[in-house]
């Protein structure tokens, strides 16, 4: 049985849903598959894109193969909503292939979490957009002076 937990807990305020997503995207720009997963219920289920995942071992493999192909990786979320136990982000990251081409994803996130903060559900809708490396405007993890800043639609 699962013993942790992972403050803030649900339900939500709109400071402990900010604090959720900050701490989200930090853990994810460490581009540390383990401590992403750690995040998540053992029995954690994903969609992302048009993959499914389902628990620990899956989302670890899932966000080492990720990180090998999306190289210098760098996101930004955002609270989008929140209600109980549930939280929607919309998030932006940049990242290049192994080609050199530069590429922005853009995508929003329904979150649902258990009662120990660890997330039991992630579904995941994204596009890719090609840009040019002139033309990048997210380098590696948010500084101060950006956590006011709301994402550009484009």
């Amino acid at each position: 049985m699962e013993t942790t937990t992972r403050p803030p807990l649900p339900p939500f305020t709109a400071a402990t849903a900010r604090q959720k997503v900050l701490a989200a995207e930090a853990a994810w720009n460490s581009r540390d598959p383990v401590r992403v997963a750690a995040a998540y219920t053992p029995d954690s289920v994903w969609r992302n894109r048009n993959e499914f995942v389902s628990g620990r071992a899956d989302i670890t493999a899932f966000l080492t193969g990720k990180w090998e192909r999306e190289l210098d990786y760098a996101l930004r979320k955002e609270l989008w909503a929140f209600h109980d136990n549930r939280i929607a982000v919309r998030f932006q990251y940049e990242w290049r292939d192994a080609a050199g081409q530069w590429w922005r994803s853009y995508g929003n996130e329904l979150w649902e979490f258990a009662e120990s903060g660890l997330m039991s559900r992630r579904e995941a809708s994204i596009n890719d957009v090609p840009i040019t490396a002139s033309e990048r405007r997210i380098f590696g993890p948010r500084s101060d002076d950006e956590l006011t800043q709301p994402l550009p639609l484009r």
